[in-house]
């Protein structure tokens, strides 16, 4: 695992994007085609930005992202779906495919099929960030590290569910959904490479969490510090409380 600091969230995307690009296309040269994960949130605002300016043939991209609400409907502006469409997907050239979670449908009809998918589709490149409560995608603390199923229907805690709200993405954390389906801890650790994009001061501690205490499930993003590619990218007030 590595860590690389930047001065401010601008700085840490490019930095980041430029990394994943370069990630992504050494792939499509070794293997024909790049498989990758996608992050949503605030904290990926920056890192997709830069990523979409990149020489990439998209063509040969796959796409799959990490979480998105049981019951919103795409049209709301906190859906994962809608904020991939406008912010990605509209911005680049068609992918070879994007498989966006639907929240929408029967959730164990919509886990099966992404099963499915993503174990076709071995994952070289997965961008991803951590919540202020430690979770990686949406797996809240305590998280299940046991799983090998790929996808799973979760409980959203409170401290997650006001992260939410404090965002901006819900006008209170009584109206975020209080579950959702999301990539497993296994599915996510099975990338090749991770890159953790992780800006501001509101992500110290649990950058903190995740880097300096031991793996737990209590600290679900400490399990990143078990993968052999995978770099955090940090800003200086997210990397504020590191010893």
């Amino acid at each position: 695992m590595k860590i690389i600091r930047s001065n401010n969230p601008q700085e840490l995307g490019v930095t980041a994007g430029q990394d994943a690009a370069a990630l992504i296309n050494q792939a499509i040269h070794e293997e024909g085609q790049a498989n990758v994960i996608l992050a949503t949130g605030t904290s990926q605002f920056e890192t997709l930005r830069e990523l979409i300016t990149a020489d990439i043939d998209w063509s040969k991209v796959v796409m799959f992202h990490l979480d998105e609400y049981i019951g919103l409907p795409v049209t709301h502006p906190a859906s994962f779906r809608k904020y991939l469409k406008e912010r990605f997907l509209q911005e680049v050239s068609p992918l070879k495919a994007a498989y966006l979670i639907d929240g929408e449908t029967d959730p164990e009809a919509e886990i099966a099929r992404l099963a499915a998918l993503i174990q076709a589709h071995p994952i070289d490149v997965a961008l991803v960030g951590v919540g202020e409560n430690g979770h990686l995608a949406f797996n809240d603390p305590p998280a299940d590290f046991t799983t090998k199923a790929p996808y799973l229907v979760v409980n959203l805690d409170d401290a997650c569910r006001q992260q939410q709200a404090n965002e901006g993405w819900f006008a209170t954390a009584a109206d975020v959904p209080a579950q959702a389906i999301s990539m497993s801890v296994h599915q996510i650790m099975l990338s090749k490479q991770i890159i953790c994009s992780v800006p501001g001061e509101r992500k110290a501690r649990a950058v903190k969490n995740s880097l300096e205490q031991p793996v737990s499930n209590l600290f679900p993003a400490s399990i990143l510090q078990q993968h052999p590619h995978c770099t955090f990218y940090l800003d200086t007030a997210a990397a504020a409380l590191l010893a």
